[in-house]
């Protein structure tokens, strides 16, 4: 048994909050009781227990990132299972949601089954999207209802958008009759010379054309459409310009099966982040204006962007260091997304501290089925231990990878402790 004692609680799913008292059992892996005061429960406790006294720190359930890249199988060198779970314990994060581009793709179930597997032997809950398309290449559907059968937490096929119209209305019909969203990255290649760079003042600053908000925009447009009249359960992957903010607002007047995600670069960070990190900063898509920015934190605030994910996206250091046209695009998240949600959101008085726990655990959950989110007796041991007040510096990481803008910034909000099944699966050194 763990008992976590003096901890302010918070749960999405509920709306409570308030000092609690929680006790583990390790066992079982599920909260066994929670308390208001120490007097409900006076000697009645196990004699042998752990009792980690939190001295008011902040207890929610275990963070939950639907759009992580693992890159394994076949891009090991960036990032594999083992280690990006390391990095989402330390993010305090116990449930993550792979995305299918690894080489083999996740388009068949020998390779679903083969992340499963190795995600079992973590310690945290890894579960995996599957290919929308074989091979991601956009021409002939997966077996969906065999993927599904197999574990498939939902569909994409991140980084290459769907663009043949008939291909992702049927694939939106199938994964409509599993119960499955289907997430995509929503980047039109035909209008796009460099990606990864806004067309604006930062591809100007670098004599590119880079990648105009058009590319977005228009994809968005087109698949709310196919997905409101399918009525079928479509995210939409890390929004990036104001407009596709407002289409997805309009959706989700008409449909609640329309959902979006938002990274915590994307409300941090604008194209003025390339010009000073060049490829640190490069990403797809790309960061764009400060009205772009600002139209993320309102999705966010009224409830229109209901996922935080970190698109954590690992390269090696080598390949960061190509010429800002040849660079692979994206940067790490996973050890810095709470951080940058308290810093940006919460201490700049956008959301409660309530609602960032909620768009990072209890909404991605409710989108792919999982059984996360929330803290109730009889409810999952996974839990985040951290304190919003406490500073640390970005100097290191878990992750393989170091890809990050981040490095040397000084930040709110030390993970002390992470629980994922009532297991400890990472504690804060010191402690």
């Amino acid at each position: 048994m763990l008992l976590l004692k003096n901890g302010y609680m918070i749960d999405p799913a509920s709306g409570t909050e308030g000092y609690r008292d929680i006790l583990i059992d390790q066992e079982s892996g599920k909260i066994e009781q929670i308390w208001q005061k120490e007097t409900e429960y006076g000697s009645s406790l196990p004699k042998e227990m752990e009792v980690i006294d939190l001295c008011g720190q902040i207890v929610a359930p275990g963070l939950v990132d639907v759009h992580v890249h693992f890159r394994d199988p076949g891009f090991t060198y960036k990032e594999d299972i083992e280690s990006g779970a390391k990095a989402a314990a330390r993010g305090g994060f116990t449930s993550v949601v792979l995305m299918a581009n690894t080489k083999p793709s996740v388009d068949t179930v020998e390779t679903l089954q083969y992340v499963l597997e190795k995600g079992e032997k973590t310690g945290i809950h890894i579960h995996s999207c599957a290919n929308v398309t074989m091979g991601m290449k956009g021409k002939e559907l997966t077996d969906m209802e065999a993927l599904s059968a197999g574990g498939a937490a939902g569909f994409t096929d991140d980084g290459i958008p769907l663009m043949d119209e008939e291909i992702l209305r049927e694939a939106l019909r199938r994964a409509a009759g599993l119960h499955r969203p289907v997430s995509l990255h929503e980047e039109n290649p035909a209008l796009i010379t460099n990606n990864g760079i806004n067309a604006g003042r930062a591809a100007a600053h670098y004599g590119i054309k880079g990648s105009p908000r058009a590319a977005e925009i228009s994809m968005v447009e087109r698949d709310l459409k196919i997905a409101l009249e399918e009525e079928a359960t479509l995210s939409i992957q890390h929004i990036s310009t104001k407009e596709a903010v407002e289409l997805v607002r309009q959706a989700k007047r008409k449909s609640s099966h329309i959902h979006a995600e938002a990274a915590p670069h994307h409300f941090t960070l604008t194209e003025e982040a390339v010009i000073r990190h060049g490829t640190l900063a490069k990403m797809n898509p790309p960061l764009r204006e400060e009205e772009d920015r600002m139209a993320i934190i309102e999705g966010l605030r009224d409830g229109t962007i209901d996922m935080i994910a970190t698109d954590h996206a690992p390269h090696s250091t080598e390949e960061k260091g190509r010429p800002l046209t040849e660079a692979p695009s994206g940067i790490i998240g996973l050890e810095t997304a709470l951080s940058l949600g308290i810093r940006e959101l919460v201490q700049k008085g956008y959301l409660t501290m309530m609602e960032l726990i909620c768009r990072m655990s209890y909404g991605p959950a409710k989108l792919y089925h999982l059984d996360a989110g929330y803290m109730k007796v009889g409810g999952p041991a996974d839990v985040l231990v951290f304190d919003p007040n406490r500073n640390w510096t970005v100097d290191k990481f878990v992750s393989k990878a170091c890809n990050s803008p981040f490095v040397g910034e000084c930040m709110p909000g030390v993970v002390s402790y992470t629980i994922c099944g009532g297991k400890m699966v990472y504690r804060r050194e010191g402690l």
